[in-house]
């Protein structure tokens, strides 16, 4: 008599990969967006010539202001989250079928390109995010004062034009595609590495987390520079005697800040930035399993 086989977990139809990318994506933001602001907030504090105190802070904003940004945050998720993973998941599943195999290069290659695809799409929600982070911090005569996600997009458009969506572009973009590296690719290998050193379960919840918080560590210490650079060029306004822009592009705005206030001005935040990192990888991709799981426990 032999034995019934278990037969592998049929593949997911790519409506749920995006469907569950994008959902896990803005749930996750949801948990971390305070520290997205914190961050944030943190990061352009000498930008704006003084240092980050968080009581004070709290004192000038109030609690609920770790929450500022936070539907424009939902909205870059459900662009950016969405894309970036449904996009990773669809072309290593298609460089599969082409090679046969699946490796780290090939991850890293995938991870890159749909990384840097999502960010430019979602530019636009990322310029709001950052300026209705930061609105609330800065001297009440600088303040932006935006009243929410739509009246943003309004006087952008109406004020600065079309184009100052992607202000800052190129660094989201960078950041992106390294962040495609560091984080996709990075936990689709450590998820690998955990099996076969500590015998767990793939895409078990212990492994994902364990995955997602070793992907976010490499990813936050690899990519904020990029991360600084473009809430710079985001949340920057034209100098009022030339009327041109301090910050041009990546390069020059990572070497004037260094030049500035020292290279690891670069890093002001790094523990909210991080926090942001890993708690998103890991409530996202924990989230993103759960679904998944549940759906293909129903297809039985």
């Amino acid at each position: 008599m032999t034995k019934p086989t278990s037969t592998a977990p049929a593949p997911l139809p790519k409506s749920i990969i995006f469907g569950t990318s994008g959902i896990g994506g803005c749930l996750g933001w949801c948990i971390v967006h305070p520290c997205n602001t914190l961050a944030v907030r943190w990061n352009l504090s000498s930008m704006q010539g003084k240092k980050f105190h968080f009581g004070n802070m709290i004192k000038e904003s109030g609690w609920m202001g770790l929450y500022d940004g936070l539907g424009a945050g939902i909205w870059r998720q459900a662009f950016y989250a969405t894309t970036r993973f449904g996009l990773f998941e669809t072309f290593r599943d298609k460089l599969h079928d082409i090679r046969g195999h699946t490796d780290f290069a090939s991850r890293v290659g995938v991870g890159a390109v749909s990384g840097g695809i999502a960010a430019y799409i979602s530019c636009p929600a990322e310029v709001a995010v950052v300026r209705m982070s930061n609105d609330s911090s800065l001297p009440a005569n600088e303040r932006r004062n935006y009243k929410g996600v739509m009246d943003t997009a309004q006087r952008i458009i109406k004020e600065e034009g079309v184009s100052a969506f992607w202000r800052g572009s190129t660094p989201f973009v960078q950041r992106a595609m390294m962040v495609g590296v560091f984080q996709v690719a990075t936990l689709d290998q450590f998820k690998e590495l955990y099996v076969q050193q500590f015998n767990q379960k793939k895409n078990s919840i212990p492994n994902v987390f364990c995955a997602a918080m070793t992907s976010g560590l490499l990813y936050a210490i690899a990519t904020m520079p990029l991360e600084a650079a473009k809430n710079r060029m985001a949340s920057q306004k034209p100098d009022k005697e030339t009327g041109k822009l301090p910050y041009k592009g990546t390069m020059q705005t990572i070497k004037a800040v260094s030049a500035k206030e020292g290279f690891f001005a670069l890093y002001n935040g790094f523990l909210p930035y991080y926090a942001r990192c890993g708690g998103h990888t890991v409530s996202m991709f924990v989230i993103v399993q759960m679904m998944r799981d549940a759906y293909q426990e129903r297809q039985h």
